[in-house]
């Protein structure tokens, strides 16, 4: 009678134990080492027989049931709606616990679009990630009319070209998104930056918003330091005024097809609107898409009367209010 007992409670134990064990094997990774995954979506409201079905049906888990068992030793948690992106190397648990705490997979792409960019490197920078076609884009640039009806200031002010209103800033895109909604998300960003605050300012200069723009962009290109945004505005304000020649070498830089590290005499009586060495005012509009700062230092510029300013070896400027004192300046800086 002993030994039958004891065999009865040996095959009890054994059975437990192969019990568990299948448990184990039927609710750990559905393919253990393995760096397949799935990305799948769990709906608003989904429930844990909802989503073991889903998980179920992309092979992440072997059993249904199982999952729910599983959930319910836990202490059933809830789950949180989401796009996951699961790996078949995880265990029940380990997918439990990633759908209670909400890890929820980003596929977005960023993209940082500095101060100081053009529209064509905007436009190169999206087609390098993957997230547009420079052609495309460059063609939406050209056509401010595509985005009158989603973008109000673009109608009002009548604009002939996006450049300079892609507001520079760090972007998140998911892939397959058009070069249109791109576009609008910059123009959007831009709008809500230049608020009610600029537009007031902006016409207590009696400035349009391209005048405005124009005159950022190219202190954006010609400043390297914020302490000096305002400076450099003052300069080409006071130029304006006076009816000087603003001889911004950034707008010149902005014809080329190649950038240079010095420009030419030759360069700087290229025939274009764009060459303020050869004409008076503003160009037609922005070289760039200028950054808060600039666009700040476009409308507040600084109380001061200087006409010139040079650079320095540091990137900082030394201003001058006379032709002679500007040599003087060059002189100096050139000789240290």
């Amino acid at each position: 009678m002993k030994k039958i007992l004891v065999i009865l409670a040996l095959a009890a134990a054994s059975g437990v134990v192969i019990a568990a064990l299948a448990f184990n094997a039927l609710t750990g990774p559905y393919d253990k080492g393995s760096k397949e995954y799935e990305i799948v979506d769990i709906p608003q409201g989904a429930y844990i027989g909802k989503a073991a079905g889903i998980l179920h049906e992309n092979k992440l888990i072997r059993s249904e049931l199982l999952f729910r068992v599983v959930a319910k030793l836990e202490g059933d948690p809830g789950i949180k709606a989401g796009r996951y992106k699961i790996f078949r190397s995880y265990s029940n648990s380990e997918i439990l616990s990633m759908l209670e705490e909400g890890k929820v997979y980003n596929d977005n792409i960023a993209v940082t679009i500095p101060e100081g960019f053009e529209s064509y490197k905007i436009a190169e920078r999206l087609e390098k990630l993957g997230l547009a076609n420079e052609a495309r884009f460059m063609e939406l640039v050209g056509k401010p009319e595509a985005f009158e009806s989603k973008v109000d200031f673009i109608k009002r002010e009548g604009l002939s070209s996006l450049e300079g209103y892609l507001f520079p800033d760090t972007y998140f895109f998911k892939k397959g998104t058009s070069e249109e909604e791109i576009i609008e998300t910059m123009l959007k960003r831009f709008e809500q930056v230049y608020g009610q605050s600029y537009q007031k300012r902006q016409l207590e200069l009696g400035k349009s918003l391209n005048e405005v723009i124009s005159m950022a962009s190219i202190v954006e290109r010609e400043a390297k330091m914020d302490s000096e945004r305002d400076m450099v505005s003052a300069v080409f304000y006071n130029r304006l005024k006076i009816g000087q020649r603003l001889q911004s070498c950034a707008t010149v830089q902005y014809i080329l097809k190649e950038r240079k590290q010095k420009l030419s005499d030759a360069d700087l009586l290229i025939e274009s609107p764009y060459n303020t060495y050869k004409y008076a005012g503003l160009p037609p509009g922005p070289i760039a898409s200028p950054g808060k700062k600039s666009i700040e230092a476009a409308l507040y510029p600084a109380n001061v009367d200087y006409l010139y300013f040079v650079a320095k070896k540091d990137g900082s400027h030394t201003f001058s209010r006379t032709y002679d004192e500007h040599l003087k300046a060059k002189a100096k800086n050139f000789a240290e």
